[in-house]
């Protein structure tokens, strides 16, 4: 059988992630902190151990992880992932495109977050997107350390119970990315959207026996969009390109 790319399943996103083990001021291995505005994210743990710790409206929360484990959470979960030893999960996004296009918010103190370009400043960085350099790592790191900054101001007053914290910043969470949001809804109606639509108009050909969409069917396999990890958010990733034909 050829084979051919037809687009990943579900408009979702993979991407494989080995998390820092970078120890952070408070003696903790992870990545930075930050929550998505417009997706779910799920982890599936390959191997290692660690805990992602989460604040919501409801809270502070710390979730174990170990391998095989599933665990997932919905837009606006404030969230770190902690490596306690050479944690390695496949981190599993839900609409595939928004995240590459700014969904996520780090947790910067909350002067940062408030000022859109001393945000993006603080969020770059200096090397750009590439391969494992000293340089690249310095500025990962001093993301993720910044980043922690602010995080630690929320978790200290979620645990106390005050949460005017974490909806300020979920505020200028918005504020942050509200601008992008009708090229993120051009991006939905034009890549995500039509997979629900699909599947409909499946079900509704099958409920009266057609089966026209069998002759399409084909197998498709895709290689990692770079050939070495790179350094992300909360770890070095290896992404694929699960977006079928240009």
């Amino acid at each position: 059988m050829t084979l051919t790319r037809q687009a990943f399943p579900g408009a979702v996103a993979l991407t494989r992630l080995g998390v820092y083990d970078w120890e952070a001021a408070d003696g903790v291995c992870g990545g930075s902190p930050h929550l998505h505005t417009a997706s779910t994210e799920a982890y599936l743990v390959l191997g290692g151990t660690g805990r992602v710790e989460t604040i919501t409206a409801s809270g502070y929360e710390s979730h174990k992880l170990a391998p095989n484990d599933l665990l997932w959470f919905s837009p606006g979960t404030i969230h770190r992932i902690i490596n306690t030893g050479n944690l390695d999960v496949l981190a599993i996004m839900q609409n595939g495109g928004l995240p590459e296009a700014g969904d996520a918010v780090l947790t910067f103190e909350a002067d940062i977050v408030a000022n859109p370009e001393r945000y993006a400043r603080t969020a770059a960085l200096d090397g750009g997107p590439g391969r494992v350099s000293d340089s690249l790592a310095d500025a990962a790191r001093t993301r993720r350390d910044a980043a922690l900054a602010g995080y630690h101001r929320l978790k200290e007053a979620a645990q106390a119970g005050d949460l005017a914290a974490v909806e300020r910043f979920h505020r200028d969470a918005v504020r942050l990315v509200q601008s992008r949001v009708p090229g993120w809804q051009e991006l939905w109606s034009e890549k995500i959207a039509p997979e629900a639509a699909r599947t409909e108009q499946w079900l509704a050909d099958l409920a009266e026996g057609k089966y026209s969409h069998f002759k399409d069917a084909a197998v498709s396999r895709t290689a990692p969009a770079t050939p070495e990890r790179v350094f992300g958010m909360c770890g070095m990733l290896q992404k694929w390109d699960s977006g079928g034909p240009a």
